[in-house]
């Protein structure tokens, strides 16, 4: 493929290449997908909140959705906003890629006009890089049991789907690092219970989380499992991703919500955005990072270092006064990416109603006067 010239090089065949290089295609773009291994399956679960999906996502390509989680600290509060998760194939499907020159192989080099593998350079206008993120700096991480659903009863009780249930687990393993059960269908007969360690520098290992989720349903039960899953990804996306000399998309690109690690929902409403940029002959990195969007981003950066620097109670505690803001609060906080209203008034109302122990924590964390706790680091 030496020399070979396209209107738009993606790098990366995961949801998020899939889908911008999918939205071109839709378009009339010509574009060349890169991917060491394109056809893999994906294995990891992805879900979103309901309202981030686009209206060209077919219900096929859900494998379950609720209309409502619950979030225990260990009280229980409802929150009434639909949760959906995707059908991997059905996603695939529904993201196809036909009329993409397809390249199998990996980018040695990206630069802004060019991509160069193994089997020699890509020339382009465009070069969109949608690799995830790089691998640096806090983590989030997770461990998990599939069981079916009648399993899951007793751990749901009257509950739709569990978002968090961050209970304590006995007895103590004293590494001050709070986790979670993240409890959600993934159709109509299975169910996943999984351990999140939602931030940590370094995180909770895949052992200790393990641990905890055995102490939490009893080792039995895990073991039981016909499948398990592991999630590992990085938080820290690029400092400003808005400055990149080529454009990055999806986690690579700050699609991903540092504080909470979705990124699915995001960069498949982007998605759009990006594509009509480039078939329009508009700026897409402006398109796609307009000034709210810049600052919206900063403030959750600093939302992240405030979720590092709490101890294990205090988290708890954090997480209790979040659940029970107003669901327009919640929304603008989790996903509205350019609503700088909306996000300023959800971390105000978050600061204003935390205990004085953890209000001095965040100050700290955000204004970077202070190291994260040993706590936090493990």
């Amino acid at each position: 493929m030496t020399d070979a010239m396209t209107d738009v090089v993606v790098v990366g065949a995961g949801p998020a290449g899939r889908a911008v290089t999918h939205r071109l295609l839709r378009r009339g773009v010509e574009v060349t997908l890169v991917d060491p291994h394109p056809s893999r399956p994906w294995r990891p679960t992805y879900a979103c909140w309901a309202d981030e999906i686009p209206a060209w996502i077919p219900v096929d390509a859900l494998s379950a959705q609720t209309d409502s989680v619950e979030v225990r600290t260990p009280d229980a509060v409802r929150i009434e906003r639909g949760y959906a998760i995707f059908d991997n194939p059905g996603l695939r499907r529904t993201l196809d890629v036909d009329g993409a020159r397809i390249v199998a192989g990996t980018a040695q080099v990206v630069a802004d006009d060019q991509v160069i593998t193994e089997s020699g350079p890509i020339r382009t206008a465009r070069v969109v890089d949608a690799r995830g993120t790089a691998g640096r700096g806090p983590r989030q991480t997770a461990w998990g049991v599939v069981v079916p659903r009648e399993r899951a009863r007793p751990i749901l009780r009257d509950a739709d789907a569990v978002l968090m249930d961050w209970t304590p687990v006995t007895p103590d393993d004293a590494l001050g690092i709070a986790s979670f059960l993240y409890a959600v269908p993934l159709d109509d007969k299975r169910f996943l219970l999984e351990e999140t360690c939602l931030a940590g520098d370094p995180p909770l290992s895949m052992g200790q989380l393990r641990s905890r989720l055995e102490r939490r349903l009893g080792a039995a039960a895990v073991a039981s499992a016909t499948q398990t899953e592991s999630v590992s990804f990085a938080l820290s996306g690029p400092r400003t991703p808005w400055r990149s000399r080529s454009l990055q998309f999806g986690a690579r690109g700050g699609l991903l919500h540092p504080a909470t690690g979705y990124s699915i929902g995001a960069s498949l409403r982007a998605a759009d955005v990006v594509a009509d940029a480039v078939a329009t002959g508009e700026d897409p990195q402006s398109a796609l990072w307009p000034i709210p969007a810049r600052a919206v981003y900063r403030l959750r950066s600093a939302g992240l270092r405030a979720v590092l620097a709490l101890d294990a109670e205090q988290t708890r505690r954090f997480f209790a006064t979040f659940a029970r803001l107003p669901v327009e609060r919640q929304r603008a906080y989790l996903t509205g990416r350019e609503d700088l209203t909306g996000t300023l008034s959800a971390m105000a109302t978050m600061f204003a109603h935390t205990d004085q122990t953890t209000r001095r924590s965040l100050v700290r964390a955000v204004t970077g006067r202070a190291p994260v706790s040993d706590a936090a680091r493990g």
